[in-house]
Formats: C-alpha cells, sequence, structure tokens
C-alpha cells in the first residue's frame, strides 16, 4: 500500500509567541497553521493539552478532558466584552523563557475576573447560550472535574490521596 508523502511538525501551542508569558491558542496559533499550510505542511502535532498538575507536565493532566487554562487567549476573552484593554496592560514577560508560576498567577487571575464580568452579564447572549449548551452536553465529565478542581483548590493543590 503506498501512502502519499507528507510533513509535519511537532510544537506544543505553548511554544508559540505570547504576549502574555506563553504560547496559546490565539491569533499566533492561526499564523502558525497558516505558516504551515503555505509551507505545504499537513501534519502539527501539538502534544497534550490537557491541564496540569504543580510539574507542569502535558503528560500528567488531570483530566482527559478539560483543557489547560494556559491555552486561552486573553485577547479572545477580551474579543468577547469580558476582559478590557487596561486588565490585560501593565504586565510584562520575558520572551526568551515560560516563568510558569507568574504566568499561572497572571492567567488564572484574569480569567477569574473575566468570569465574574461573564457572570455580571458583560457577556453576549449568545455566549451565555453556548457556555449552557455547553455544561450541559459535557455534564458527563464536567460536574465531576469541577468539584475535583473546587476540592483540590481548597486543600491547597494536594493530591486527592492527601485530603482528610
Amino acid at each position: 500500500m503506498a501512502f502519499p508523502r507528507s510533513a509535519g511538525v511537532l510544537l506544543h501551542p505553548t511554544s508559540l509567541p505570547g504576549g502574555h508569558g506563553i504560547g496559546d491558542l490565539g491569533q499566533s496559533a492561526f499564523d502558525f497553521v497558516d505558516l504551515l499550510a503555505g509551507a505545504d505542511i499537513s501534519l502539527w502535532q501539538i502534544l497534550p493539552v490537557g491541564p496540569t498538575g504543580a510539574e507542569g507536565s502535558p503528560y500528567q493532566a488531570l483530566s482527559s478532558f478539560a483543557g489547560n487554562p494556559l491555552l486561552i487567549s486573553l485577547e479572545a476573552v477580551q474579543s468577547l466584552g469580558l476582559l478590557t484593554a487596561k486588565d490585560l496592560a501593565g504586565v510584562s514577560f520575558s520572551a526568551g523563557e515560560v516563568a510558569f508560576g507568574k504566568v499561572l498567577a497572571f492567567k488564572e487571575k484574569m480569567l477569574r475576573q473575566a468570569f465574574s464580568s461573564f457572570q455580571e452579564g458583560r457577556g453576549e447572549e449568545a455566549l451565555v447560550k453556548a457556555f449552557n449548551v455547553f455544561c450541559k452536553e459535557e455534564a458527563r465529565w464536567l460536574d465531576d472535574f469541577a468539584l475535583y478542581m473546587a476540592l483540590k483548590h481548597a486543600f491547597n493543590g494536594k493530591a486527592w490521596f492527601q485530603w482528610p
């Protein structure tokens, strides 16, 4: 059986250029896909993209279904009206390496702020509807994962077998 030749690239999205300390699935990911297509590269292997534990390894994800919040584009969240340019201003990160602790703290703060804006009704009606549909359609794993993450947070990030 003959297979046509193809070429691919192995690159985790966190390695893409990003304005907030780490690459994400925002505009730089779309630009990268355009670059690949222009070079006739048809495969992009990205490695696991689940939420990582304290060590940050994509191979020790906290869920098989959830995505890593570090991969959320804050610019995309801003375009939904849930963050402002002022929210994203005034923070700088090294362009040469990822300071995971600083990046995680900043992104978590911004995503919590965006969710507060969403709860206050600043999201468009279509966004609210899409959120509700997602929660309903993914409840088979989402409810347990949300409970797990809430408990993990309540127990200061300890592993589940260390909880009382």
